[in-house]
């Protein structure tokens, strides 16, 4: 009976430690995978940006990240779709930030 039980809870120890190890694979997969498209995308931004327009992505990034990187995806798809041609300078990409900025800006009021 007592050897019963142990070789229940061997078989159960090496199903776990086989499942945590499946686990560990998926999600080291997964951060390539990640690795892979972040890569991609600032190898288009590196295209598309002049250095100082690059430079305030990155600083708009540090402040607000989801907006920038809303900017970010935005600029490859209009890259891939073709739609960009010519180098975005800082100018420009002020303007598409504040567009896209008064776009998903959530207003608050207050009432007294």
């Amino acid at each position: 009976m007592a050897e019963d039980i142990e070789e229940i809870r061997r078989r159960k120890l090496l199903e776990l430690q086989k499942k945590y190890l499946e686990q560990q694979k998926a999600q080291e997969e997964e951060a390539k995978q990640q690795a892979l498209i972040e890569a991609q995308i600032q190898a288009i931004l590196r295209r598309i940006l002049t250095p100082e327009a690059r430079e305030r992505l990155a600083r708009v990034k540090l402040v607000r990240p989801e907006l920038a990187r809303q900017v970010e995806l935005i600029l490859v798809q209009l890259y891939q779709a073709g739609q960009i041609t010519d180098k975005i300078d800082d100018a420009k990409l002020k303007k598409i930030l504040a567009q896209i900025e008064a776009r998903t800006r959530k207003e608050f009021r207050i009432k007294w």
